[in-house]
């Protein structure tokens, strides 16, 4: 049986690479919007498969063609995830990274804050969809490229990100709104797997949930468990 896996021979890869980048250059809007349709689709088999199971031919089929005309625009699998996510998930962590650092400054009670940054990330998550999600639900230290300088930097905006939330809780402990009885390091790890682990049922335009009311659950979970109760 042949490896799903297995590239072409050396010379077809050449070929393959010198067609690829005169049409990066040359081909113009029709090859372009090929690409972001290849790039669409496999963002969704690697969210259905994960990056390790996912294969190019599970992508060329989805996509109506064979392995081999994967490679008249991208080189590799590797280089296809990290094209999937190397714009997209950049440009959504950076805006809200922008967007929680604006919430966290407002002059508003720590409720409001983290009400605000759990409509934050569902929202952008759903208008992402599925980018977002598949950076959430890989294991990235297990990701061929982790040591490359995007990964790093992915990961230390996902940490600011994580910080502020962490520092709004904090305030709310300080400023008498929350609970002071409950690990602050707990409460965001609980905040952050009921947020990301809607990569695995929630879906633009699914009759069944909504991200509004993802948000409006989610807050009230989390607000009854936090709020400090008159004694």
């Amino acid at each position: 049986m042949a490896n799903p896996a297995k590239r072409p021979p050396e010379a077809t890869r050449s070929g393959l690479s010198q067609r690829r980048q005169s049409a990066q250059v040359e081909g113009g809007a029709a090859y372009r919007a090929k690409r972001n349709e290849l790039l669409q689709i496999a963002g969704e088999v690697f969210k259905d498969k994960g990056y390790e199971a996912a294969t190019l031919n599970d992508i060329a089929a989805r996509f109506g063609t064979d392995r081999a005309a994967i490679y008249y625009y991208f080189a590799s699998k590797q280089e296809l995830f990290q094209e999937v996510f190397q714009a997209t998930a950049k440009k959504v962590l950076d805006d809200n990274l922008a967007e929680a650092t604006r919430i966290a400054g407002l002059d508003i009670d720590a409720h409001q804050k983290l009400h605000r940054l759990i409509e934050l990330q569902i929202t952008s998550y759903e208008a992402n969809y599925p980018y977002v999600y598949v950076y959430i639900q890989e294991d990235m230290g297990k990701v061929a490229f982790q040591t490359t300088s995007w990964a790093k930097e992915m990961f230390r905006k996902t940490r600011r990100f994580e910080q502020i939330v962490t520092d709004v809780i904090t305030s709310g402990v300080r400023e008498g709104t929350f609970r002071d009885d409950l690990s602050v390091p707990l409460v965001v790890k609980a905040l952050f797997g009921m947020v990301n682990w809607t990569h695995r049922w929630l879906k633009p335009g699914d009759r069944k949930f909504t991200a509004q009311q993802a948000i409006d659950t989610f807050s009230a979970l989390l607000f009854d468990g936090l709020h400090r109760t008159s004694e």
